[in-house]
């Protein structure tokens, strides 16, 4: 009779899945609340349960070998077979409602849902997306559990996360017209980065005039694109094809904008899913 063989340790199996999806073994290890140095030996072990090199390294980039590719959906199918097993899907779902800025949301989301349903197939997210300062007044009524925003004004609770990179985008085709006020594609008056980007204008002396009012990101950066003005914009979210125009036009500069958590959650499963959104949102924004 042949020896039975090991089974894989799933705590390695998720680890690979992790780093894979982020391509790095940092944002790996803050998902998991662990270090890199104990992801790295994880990961080593289960190269060596499997005789497989399954990443390659290198100083500045983590990607799949050709095994690692093969092996990447029999990973998710094990673990989502190991949620079944213990009865999550159908017995214990957890819920986890979730704020996101839409300043800070960025294209990425489908890869950050992705990710979420590869820790924990159980957990059900109820994701909104909205402007900072609404979000923040829907957690602070327990309308949300958690929300990930942008640092608005004076408030100094909740977790610094991440700083991002703003700038003055504009379609290439672009360009200003002579004589005229800067034209401006902006959000509501309410929205704190429209608040930033006039007051930074009129600290300046540079005349500006609003072309375009949008309710969202999407909204504004559709303007950008169609080259009706310019806006102020997280480098996250510009519309592709963008380009910042703020050193060739002399605007202002603009603050790094302050990505902030705020949170209320107490479940584990969700905190675990609440730090794979965060380290993947870190990772969107590399």
């Amino acid at each position: 009779m042949e020896p039975t063989q090991r089974p894989l340790d799933l705590d390695a199996v998720q680890a690979f899945v992790l780093v894979a999806d982020m391509q790095s073994f940092t944002r790996a290890a803050e998902a998991l609340y662990t270090t890199q140095s104990a992801i790295s030996l994880k990961l080593k072990r289960l190269e060596d349960r499997l005789g497989r090199r399954l990443l390659e390294r290198t100083p500045r980039q983590v990607r799949l070998s050709s095994d690692g590719l093969g092996f990447l959906d029999a990973a998710r199918n094990l673990l989502t077979a190991h949620e079944r097993a213990l009865g999550r899907m159908e017995t214990s779902t957890v819920r986890l409602s979730l704020g996101i800025s839409d300043h800070v949301a960025g294209d990425g989301l489908p890869a950050i849902l992705a990710q979420i349903n590869a820790f924990d197939p159980g957990v059900v997210v109820e994701v909104r997306i909205g402007a900072s300062r609404d979000l923040l007044a829907m957690y602070d009524r327990g309308e949300l559990e958690a929300v990930i925003v942008r640092r608005d004004g004076e408030r100094s609770d909740g977790e610094l996360i991440q700083e991002e990179r703003m700038g003055w985008f504009a379609a290439p085709q672009w360009q200003p017209r002579a004589g005229e006020p800067l034209r401006l594609a902006t959000f509501s008056p309410s929205c704190g980065i429209r608040e930033l980007a006039v007051r930074r204008l009129d600290d300046a002396g540079i005349a500006w005039t609003e072309v375009f009012v949008g309710g969202g990101v999407h909204a504004v950066a559709a303007a950008v694109t169609a080259g009706l003005a310019v806006t102020a914009l997280l480098y996250r979210v510009k519309p592709a094809g963008a380009i910042d125009v703020g050193k060739s036009m002399k605007l202002p500069s603009l603050p790094l904008a302050q990505v902030m958590l705020h949170t209320s959650v107490r479940d584990t499963r969700a905190q675990g899913v609440l730090r794979t959104v965060v380290a993947a949102m870190k990772n969107d924004g590399r």
